[in-house]
């Protein structure tokens, strides 16, 4: 991913609205090209995924909250059958076919284990409850390490007259819900994202 131009601090400020609101994912970072003055009228959306299904539900929601920005967009798995060979030459020509503007590409880097630490709390009931060896008792849950599973993802937007590209968002997003939650809470992200670098909207 294209790197060293950052929005400035709103960025951050969005970031923090993004995540008090919902806590699953996370931009890490975030870059426009400040020449691109241009709203995409035209999206073709491309998920890179090696499960069609899960593919389908994602370009079919960003497609969908594309839409309801303002921006026309088209999911790339209805444009290619799903077995055939799709290089450059061949999305090229479909850009070219359809009067796409823009090609949206998203695809999942890695995904990281993160190790915590649940420290153990102490209980102690109160003095009205029970017999009076209560006053000296008490419980106390022991500490354990749980594991959180992240998803790092990448997501970048081109031109298609100059194949450059324009904008590129890092984000990592806590794994859990099933794929539909975590599908439509992500482009949410990315969508308010976009919006706020006026890409989207009026």
């Amino acid at each position: 991913m294209k790197r060293g131009l950052f929005i400035p601090i709103g960025i951050f400020l969005l970031v923090a609205m993004v995540v008090t609101a919902c806590t699953t994912t996370r931009l890490t970072s975030v870059w426009k090209d400040p020449a691109y003055q241009s709203r995409p009228a035209k999206v073709m959306v491309i998920g890179v995924a090696k499960n069609a299904q899960t593919r389908r539900l994602f370009e079919d929601e960003f497609v969908r909250q594309l839409k309801a920005r303002g921006a026309d967009a088209i999911a790339s798995y209805t444009l290619f059958a799903e077995n055939q060979q799709v290089d450059k030459a061949v999305i090229v020509a479909k850009v070219k076919e359809l009067g796409t503007d823009s090609v949206l590409i998203t695809r999942l880097v890695k995904k990281e284990i993160v190790k915590v630490y649940v420290p153990g709390t102490a209980y102690n009931p109160p003095p009205y409850y029970g017999t009076w060896p209560a006053y000296y008792g008490g419980s106390y849950s022991g500490g354990y390490t749980a594991e959180d599973e992240y998803a790092i993802i990448e997501t970048n937007l081109y031109d298609a007259a100059n194949e450059k590209l324009v904008w590129s968002a890092a984000s990592e997003t806590l794994l859990g819900d099933s794929n539909q939650s975590l599908i439509a809470t992500y482009i949410g992200v990315l969508v308010d994202a976009m919006t706020y670098n006026k890409l989207l909207g009026k």
